[in-house]
């Protein structure tokens, strides 16, 4: 697969505190990838230096070939690189659908007219296209501020791809939902961003959506990468075990053959 991304040796400290420790990852062509680790081992920190939100004190990041160490957020979402947070950016007095339309007036691709409406009748069409891919068309003309939590983040991940972007950062995408929508978000978002061809890494602390959906883990502890592998390789590792998901897993990795 052809690499998308690579970052190489990124290094950053705040004050004492160890944010990045030579962290390597290389994100190829249509994976999906689980960032793991605790509260703090480095995962945001990765995240906010490929999208240039923190500047690292050595290293680079080379997206698509091109060094992109040195650019702002704003070039790095112009040429294809999105994420989302773990709060959703969203305007709650607005609807769904004028959510999107704000999004789409924004995107890299959109030819600023400041004397042309932002709502018109081929810009509406975009807008419900993007909510129809993402299955939340039904809540189009409701107030965001009264859409429940799991609908929030679909449209929040929603409104950062309407430019169909190559790669995607998803920052705990189901933090604050219940059990019960965990996987059917996580479906609507695989399915959704699978169209799109795009290359995802999503921040997760439930093993059960990273065995579910991950292709490959990416673990790190104390601003280092300790494993990055296939999924069960990487969950079983010594490391992985004893810092980040306890030495018994939900579902114990078993050996071939094992009871």
């Amino acid at each position: 697969m052809n690499p998308v991304l690579h970052a190489d040796n990124l290094n950053i400290r705040f004050g004492g505190v160890i944010g990045a420790d030579d962290v390597s990852v290389t994100l190829s062509e249509g994976e999906v990838v689980s960032a793991i680790g605790a509260n703090g081992a480095g995962k945001t920190t990765f995240i906010n230096m490929v999208t240039g939100y923190l500047k690292p004190q050595t290293g680079t990041i080379r997206y698509l070939g091109q060094d992109i160490t040195p650019l702002s957020p704003r070039q790095i979402t112009r040429i294809g690189i999105r994420r989302s947070f773990q709060v959703p950016q969203l305007f709650p007095e607005m609807t769904a659908l004028d959510n999107l339309l704000v999004g789409l007036s924004l995107s890299p691709s959109a030819r600023v007219n400041f004397r042309r409406p932002y709502r018109t009748a081929e810009t509406e069409q975009a807008a419900l296209e993007v909510l129809e891919r993402y299955a939340i068309a039904d809540y189009a003309n409701q107030e965001v501020a009264m859409l429940p939590q799991g609908v929030r983040k679909i449209l929040d991940i929603a409104m950062a791809t309407v430019d169909k972007p190559k790669l995607v950062f998803l920052d705990e995408p189901t933090s604050g939902v219940s059990t019960d929508e965990k996987f059917p978000i996580m479906d609507t978002l695989m399915a959704a961003l699978k169209t799109l061809g795009v290359t995802v890494l999503f921040v997760e602390h439930d093993m059960d959506v990273v065995e579910r959906y991950a292709h490959r883990v990416v673990a790190f502890y104390n601003g280092r990468v300790i494993a990055d592998g296939p999924v069960e390789d990487t969950l079983a590792d010594p490391d992985v075990r004893k810092y980040v998901v306890g030495k018994q897993l939900h579902r114990d990795v078993q050996p071939q053959g094992g009871v």
